[in-house]
């Protein structure tokens, strides 16, 4: 049995919703349909997330949302349209639609959950509603009913163990299409709640653990995942096979086809995972593989770089000599509720780096006042133009000279390098630089491991 999910790109309109259920069709094996909200049309189209996003602050700043309203229905409308799907048919959608300003939340953080997971659930209805005009045995499954709980924040949310347990419990027959909304689950109280970005994505992977799929499918709007951002090598090589890990680390430093947090269930459930191309359904794309028994067929897998990360550099002679000063850091970014992303130090030197997205301009001015109060530095600096590139690759594990290499390259193309870092597991060297030499750096690195392309 397989789980696919389509992404938003892939459930857009009418056009769409068909290429997705001709792929449904050619394999009985895909049983388990995830659906996302319908993305863009267009260049300039808005996604029905968006539009719900807008419908909730509405309701929240108690202005008018009629006409926002009718817009979100007019986009299930035009789908359920395209199939011969009566109005009266999709009245239930629109009355959920309508009432949704009438539930009953706990507070505006989950009335606002609320609001965006309905562009998946009532996408999920529809889809179920088409696949039966169409003579398929198809079956729309809430997340409540197939008891998806969720832990956590409401707008950042993450699975509870005890979802395992009830999947592997749930009762379908074997000749039947069950239809799933991604991106939500139930909170114990009964409450929506969703999950980060990459939502469906995470959903997904979540059924596949719980239902033990043999394989989860992830259609999404490219060939495969590219061993470079297109937008910045041309022509990149795509990857045939990569491991999880290799795929947590590209995607924690900018791979977007895949959100990093998706493949932790389906890492538990040593679930393998194939990318693919909604609009090219027969190209092979990109399988995600258990990280035991894999051969890499080159030193390096993939290029990632962000250019969203801030850092914080101290110095202090004989900073290693005194007991607790890292921790006394650690205490001070708990205070704030500040992640940092990593810490390389040296005897005299800490660098902090952060997700520049995560903090204002006033905590950091907070940030940079308390620790030199409470540390006494040497000198400070917090550094804003700051870019983190990943080199990733199960073939550079005990490999000599890659680093090396990376170095050659970038100094023949004048490239400063402010911070290097090669992770626990040896498979991927982090390099920091300057935000406007981030993408000659990614371009120069590729062009090393890669000269053939």
């Amino acid at each position: 049995m397989k789980v696919v999910k389509f992404g938003g790109s892939s459930l857009a309109n009418g056009d769409a919703f068909e290429q997705a259920i001709a792929i449904i069709k050619d394999d009985s094996a895909r049983q388990i349909v995830v659906t996302s909200a319908p993305g863009k049309r267009f260049k300039n189209d808005i996604k029905v997330t968006d539009l719900l996003i807008n419908y909730a602050n509405a309701v929240i700043n108690h202005a008018d949302y009629s006409a926002i309203q009718n817009e979100i229905f007019s986009r299930y409308e035009e789908i359920g349209a395209h199939f011969g799907v009566q109005r009266d048919q999709l009245s239930v959608i629109h009355q959920i639609i309508v009432e949704l300003p009438n539930g009953d939340y706990p507070d505006d953080n989950f009335l606002m959950a609320a609001f965006k997971a309905h562009g998946e659930r009532l996408n999920a209805r529809l889809m179920a509603l088409v696949l039966q005009k169409l003579g398929i045995n198809a079956r729309f499954v809430d997340p409540k009913e197939a008891g998806l709980i969720v832990d956590g924040e409401p707008n950042n949310a993450i699975v509870d163990p005890q979802t395992y347990n009830n999947l592997a419990a749930f009762d379908y027959s074997a000749d039947e299409k069950l239809i799933f909304p991604g991106f939500f689950g139930f909170t114990i109280d009964g409450n929506i709640a969703t999950f980060s970005r990459g939502g469906s994505d995470i959903t997904g992977a979540i059924l596949a653990r719980g239902f033990h799929a043999d394989l989860y499918e992830n259609f999404t709007d490219v060939d495969a995942i590219f061993s470079a951002n297109p937008s910045i090598v041309n022509d990149p090589q795509p990857i045939k096979r990569m491991t999880y890990r290799e795929m947590r680390e590209l995607s924690y430093a900018g791979f977007s086809v895949f959100h990093d947090e998706a493949l932790i269930p389906a890492i538990e459930g040593n679930i393998i995972v194939n990318v693919k191309n909604t609009h090219a359904p027969e190209k092979p794309g990109t399988l995600i593989v258990p990280d035991q028994g894999f051969h890499p067929e080159q030193i390096v897998t993939g290029i990632a770089g962000g250019k969203h990360y801030a850092a914080l550099y101290l110095h202090k002679y004989l900073l290693n000599r005194e007991a607790g000063f890292t921790l006394k850091i650690l205490e001070i970014l708990n205070k704030y509720g500040l992640p940092y992303e990593h810490m390389p130090s040296g005897i005299d030197d800490i660098t902090i780096i952060f997700d520049r997205k995560l903090i204002s301009d006033d905590l950091v001015q907070k940030l940079c006042d308390e620790v030199r109060a409470t540390v006494n530095p040497d000198s400070l600096e917090w550094i804003d133009d700051y870019a983190v590139i990943m080199v990733v690759g199960e073939g550079m594990f005990n490999r000599v000279g890659v680093a090396a290499g990376i170095f050659t390259e970038l100094a023949e193309h004048n490239i400063r390098i402010s911070m290097i870092n090669q992770g626990a597991s040896r498979i991927s060297i982090m390099i920091g630089t300057y935000k406007k030499d981030a993408d000659n750096a990614i371009r120069a690195i590729y062009q090393h491991f890669f000269p053939e392309k």
